[in-house]
């Protein structure tokens, strides 16, 4: 780490999750949402999906800054895999009934792509965290009224273990981080293949 050097860190999505973990681990990350169209992206499965989407967002948003040497720009991207299939956000409440009348009772594996770029050396790191989710199998009772809350609307898998839905899983395998949104280890490892130390970017 060059010492006369200020790092700034820009994250690349709107999710107040991340940002709060962030801000939790003493980092005030500056918030940029990148305003891709994530329909556009195609993979074959949830892991090249969730990075694909997390290298897009943290790219698009580093093309539209003037070089400084002490910013990095964070992506990220969250997807469910569920049996075969990959669940990102639901389109509407039908769909969000609809999966976790499949999930009760059962485990999905929750993705979250990781994407840092510096915006004047040019060094990229990228990497998936995975954490195994177990669902309580909660009655239909449930499900409507946490559908109702409009909390799993807004949120990848359909599902959050920082709010509501938090009573609904009954245990996890990985880091609970990167169930929310963001692994902050797997964060320091990419910000160290990168030489920039993890520690910089905490609040002075």
């Amino acid at each position: 780490m060059e010492k006369d050097i200020a790092y700034r860190l820009i994250l690349a999505s709107a999710s107040p999750a991340r940002r709060g973990l962030l801000s939790a681990a003493g980092i005030e990350a500056d918030v940029m949402v990148s305003g891709v169209d994530e329909s556009t992206v195609e993979a074959a499965d949830a892991d090249a999906l969730c990075l694909a989407l997390a290298r897009m967002k943290a790219r698009t948003i580093a093309a539209q800054l003037n070089a400084d040497p002490g910013v990095v720009v964070l992506g990220c991207d969250s997807v469910l895999a569920f049996e075969g299939d990959i669940f990102g956000k639901p389109a509407n409440a039908e769909e969000a009934t609809a999966r976790w009348k499949r999930m009760r009772g059962r485990a999905g594996v929750l993705h979250t792509g990781h994407h840092v770029t510096s915006l004047v050396t040019g060094k990229q790191a990228e990497a998936v965290g995975t954490t195994t989710v177990h669902f309580a199998d909660i009655s239909d009772a449930e499900i409507a009224a946490y559908v109702a809350s409009g909390e799993p609307l807004h949120v990848a898998g359909s599902f959050t273990l920082d709010g509501r839905g938090s009573a609904f899983v009954e245990r996890i395998e990985g880091d609970p981080g990167n169930v929310i949104g963001l692994s902050l280890p797997l964060l320091r490892n990419l910000l160290a293949e990168m030489g920039v130390p993890y520690i910089a970017l905490w609040n002075k």
